[in-house]
């Protein structure tokens, strides 16, 4: 667990905090302020509920049953039977750190006071992150409205003592695991079951830890295409700051502040730089426009994830001292930036794997065919670039956005829905293939460093590919490469690679 316990307001959560509960285990705790607005919330819905004017789910049916009137007798029946009925999900079970994301969202969301839920609801789901409860929840049959519904519904199914949950390591029931850890199942009262399933929360917690992947994987992209242009004798022209100052993109001239930093004191680049070669190809040259612009859309879904991790997603809501319906359940905010994120993140990959290409082709590259000495009896590199393929074609299916499709449901009246659950899981997908393509970049730049010697590339360059060597080495003759991409790859998620630059660089 990382620093101290994070005090929940339900207006300043930002992604590193999802990701330090998430993935770190750090505790969460209700702010003074959360707890006043809970409180309040609930006492307006308790009037409203007693009235008898029909209130959306508070004494109605849901969906397109939302005009059949529920007695009072019923009204916790209602909610537990929606938790359960809506339980359907299918498909392999999330990962345990998007679990914990989406509870954490979802308590936030519930903090704000709008959704009528008690305190002590809310309570057992923090109970859950802190002593290590997690909700088994299938990835599939969310259409991202009315939110995400079967997901949350799995999420929620515990707090009423149904489902299962991983428990210290083991999928269990989850009326074992509570009773182990000394909590009780609720009975939940009326519009309890909908505040809990919704909402946005899964596509949001799937969103937020890819977004921050993403930023790292594009840090580690300007690395990797440096290393790239060092094996191939590229030119440092292209990181001219007048270039980026009359097209001042951000993330453009981000990534080629990165670029011509990390080539200061190259020998490489020094011993060409009158050469006859006029220009180098775009996969080089075009560096900070590519991976700039995919820099700036992965900010944009930042922003989208972090203003959605902030705000109240369920229905009805209340606002004042009225119950009003309204549609922020619907993840099209959400479904939009993850799929302009999964492009931008399939463009990374796309781009890098035609460099790996140009770095293995003797022809573009001045190196050994395949960058093995002994090439005809060795393969070399060539089939770690059809794996590169492989993945960016895969990458290219995978973009397609979720979001331009629509399916009705609910007898019609949810006649428009996002996908965006779909969209955060695509996006999700390709930035698992991106890491591999990026590492199977480096391991063949790295190849290409070791056939430039006596030459060497910069220090910040050079540390990194000594980062590489420490765990993989250079490739004599062929053998099988899987291990390496994985230690390659571990050594990015770790954040050697980055580290091993910023030794004599800023990486931004």
């Amino acid at each position: 667990m990382s620093g101290s316990i994070l005090n929940l307001t339900g207006a300043n959560l930002t992604l590193e905090d999802i990701e330090e509960v998430a993935r770190f285990f750090k505790h969460v705790q209700l702010s003074d302020m959360a707890l006043g607005n809970i409180n309040k919330g609930r006492a307006v819905l308790e009037k409203k509920a007693n009235e008898e004017v029909s209130h959306y789910s508070i004494n109605t049916g849901f969906g397109d049953l939302c005009n059949v009137r529920i007695p009072m007798k019923d009204m916790k029946k209602l909610q537990s039977n929606l938790l359960i009925s809506h339980a359907c999900g299918v498909g392999p079970l999330l990962s345990e750190e998007y679990v914990r994301g989406s509870i954490l969202i979802r308590i936030n969301t519930l903090i704000q006071g709008n959704s009528g839920i008690r305190a002590e609801v809310i309570n057992l789901l923090i109970e859950f992150l802190n002593k290590g409860i997690c909700p088994c929840v299938p990835e599939q049959g969310s259409v991202g409205s009315s939110g995400d519904l079967a997901p949350l519904a799995h999420m929620a199914l515990p707090i009423i003592g149904e489902g299962e949950v991983l428990w210290k390591g083991k999928k269990v029931a989850a009326k074992e695991a509570l009773k182990e850890a000394g909590l009780e199942p609720i009975e939940l009262a009326y519009k309890e079951g909908l505040a809990l399933i919704n909402g946005t929360s899964v596509m949001t917690s799937i969103g937020a830890l890819t977004v921050l992947d993403a930023q790292r994987l594009v840090r580690m992209a300007d690395i990797s295409g440096t290393m790239s242009l060092e094996a191939m004798k590229g030119s440092n022209n292209f990181t001219h700051p007048g270039i980026h100052k009359i097209r001042p993109h951000k993330g453009q001239g981000l990534s080629a502040q990165n670029i011509r930093t990390l080539l200061e004191g190259s020998e490489i680049v020094e011993s060409h730089k009158d050469c006859d070669k006029v220009q180098d190809p775009y996969s080089l040259r075009c560096m900070p426009q590519v991976h700039g612009a995919s820099r700036d859309a992965i900010e944009y879904a930042r922003d989208v994830i972090e203003i959605e991790s902030n705000s109240v997603t369920d229905n009805p809501l209340i606002i004042g001292d009225e119950i009003v319906s309204g549609g922020n359940f619907h993840g099209q905010p959400v479904a939009l930036a993850m799929d302009f994120l999964g492009i931008a993140i399939a463009e990374i990959a796309n781009i890098s794997e035609r460099r790996v290409s140009r770095t293995i082709n003797s022809r573009y590259s001045e190196l050994p065919p395949f960058l093995t000495e002994n090439s005809g009896l060795n393969s070399g590199f060539m089939i770690p670039q059809y794996t590169a393929a492989s993945l960016v074609s895969e990458n290219k299916c995978l973009a397609h956005p979720a979001s331009v499709d629509s399916i009705p449901t609910c007898a019609g009246q949810e006649d428009h829905v996002s996908m965006g659950t779909i969209a955060s899981r695509q996006a999700r997908e390709i930035l698992k293939n991106s890491w591999i393509v990026i590492a199977i970049e480096l391991m063949a730049s790295a190849q290409g460093l070791d056939l430039r010697l006596p030459l060497t590339p910069s220090k910040a360059i050079a540390n990194v590919w000594k980062t590489i060597r420490n765990e993989v080495g250079k490739l004599e003759e062929d053998r099988q490469m899987s291990g390496d991409l994985e230690k390659i790859v571990k050594l990015m998620k770790d954040g050697a690679i980055i580290s091993a630059a910023e030794k004599f660089v800023k990486i931004v």
